[in-house]
Formats: structure tokens, C-alpha cells, sequence
């Protein structure tokens, strides 16, 4: 449909139709939300089930004494960066100490915990390699 067949249906039509529909239009039961994310879900008899895992939790730095301001300017120039990559942060981390102990003759593979490398991913926000997947 164009836009003059829009425009003449609600001329036609009255303007209260074209509007966007609002609370307020509906009836008492109509609720259309501003939409937010659900932290639940509704069962078969309609009442809601608030789910702890989908609540989010926000995690805000302390930023006292922090001298610069939440505003970078639209004409301030791009980064020149390139993007991170898990090996290009293995490669300015971890590789230079590994090359360093094999060139010593000092590495042992069984003790990963000395370049940062940890056993086990227990209590970790997120997980590298996480059992929840949907099968």
C-alpha cells in the first residue's frame, strides 16, 4: 500500500485509528508493555513464573575520582586499533612468557596455572565452554 492510499484511509477512517494503540485504547486486560525483556514466563491458568536466571543483573564500577565525562564527540576521530582476537590476545599475553621458558628449557605443560591458563572454569560468569547448550 503507498502512502497516499494510507493517508486517504485515515482521513476516511478518522485519525484516532491510524494512531498508535495504547493501553488506554484497549480493554482493561490490554497491556502492551514499553518493551522490556520478560523475567519469566506464563503458565497454561495465565499466572507468571519470575525465573532467577533471566532477571538482569548489572554490574556497575565504582567511579569516584574518575576525571573524564560519559560523552565522546561524533566528530572525534576513529580508533586506528585493530579488533581483538582470542589469538592475538594470546599472542601479547601468554606467548612471549611460554617462548621465553621453552627457550630456558623451564616449561612443563601439566603447569598451565603459571601463564594464566586455569583447570577448571567453576565460578566463572562465563564459561568457556558452557554445559547448557540446547541440544
Amino acid at each position: 500500500m503507498g502512502l497516499l492510499h494510507n493517508l486517504v484511509r485515515g482521513f476516511i477512517r478518522g485519525s484516532d485509528r491510524m494512531a498508535e494503540i495504547t493501553s488506554k485504547m484497549g480493554p482493561k486486560s490490554f497491556n502492551r508493555g514499553r518493551g522490556a525483556k520478560r523475567v519469566g514466563y506464563l503458565t497454561s491458568n495465565k499466572k507468571f513464573v519470575k525465573v532467577k536466571e533471566m532477571v538482569p543483573e548489572f554490574l556497575v564500577p565504582d567511579l569516584t575520582g574518575f576525571k573524564l565525562k560519559p560523552y565522546v564527540s561524533y566528530r572525534a576521530p576513529q580508533g586506528a586499533e585493530e579488533e581483538m582476537t582470542a589469538e592475538k590476545l594470546f599472542m601479547e599475553t601468554a606467548a612471549p612468557v611460554i617462548q621465553k621458558d621453552i627457550d630456558e628449557g623451564i616449561f612443563d605443560p601439566k603447569n598451565l596455572q603459571k601463564y594464566g591458563f586455569e583447570s577448571t572454569q567453576e565460578g566463572k560468569l562465563f564459561q568457556l565452554y558452557p554445559k547448557n547448550y540446547v541440544q
